[in-house]
């Protein structure tokens, strides 16, 4: 099974950088993991949020595979435990399914198109972070599914 992440933007700080490359790199032992970064709106001070939302939605739409499971990370979805993250994350590889899609919005979220084309949203947390940490914090948390899995020490009870 292939794991994919979308993102809309680049990370432009240094640190939030390294750690994504860290964890990246980690997650290559274990799946397929593959990102696209989709480069942010340009000359968007005419649009309304509901506009670039729309835009960068098209653009997000675009990246999907019919066959793909889409989850979104959104401040109001679901929130599991690491456990519980590991254990969703096995029943859909068991399923047989092809690949899973998490996509990261941009700063104003998701059009209602994604919205309606994901089969899952959750939810890192009820605080808010930024766009640019929630990558990391995924990553790590991705990691920390496939140790949980593989019975490695990473993870403490």
């Amino acid at each position: 099974m292939e794991v994919k992440l979308i993102l809309v933007g680049k990370t432009t700080s240094a640190y939030l950088l390294e750690g994504e490359q860290n964890y990246g790199n980690r997650l290559k032992h274990y799946l397929r993991f593959k990102e696209h970064v989709i480069p942010e709106l340009k000359n968007v001070r005419g649009l309304s949020v509901d506009q670039i939302r729309a835009k960068e939605g098209q653009l997000i739409l675009n990246q999907l595979d019919r066959s793909d499971v889409v989850v979104l990370l959104d401040e109001n979805g679901d929130q599991l435990t690491s456990v519980q993250f590991s254990e969703w994350i096995q029943k859909k590889m068991n399923s047989g399914i092809k690949g899973i899609t998490f996509v990261i919005g941009g700063a104003y979220g998701f059009s209602k198109e994604v919205y309606d084309r994901a089969n899952v949203r959750v939810g890192l947390s009820k605080m808010t972070f930024s766009h640019q940490m929630v990558r990391l914090i995924f990553k790590e948390q991705l990691y920390r599914a496939c140790t949980i899995l593989k019975g490695e020490p990473y993870h403490h009870k």
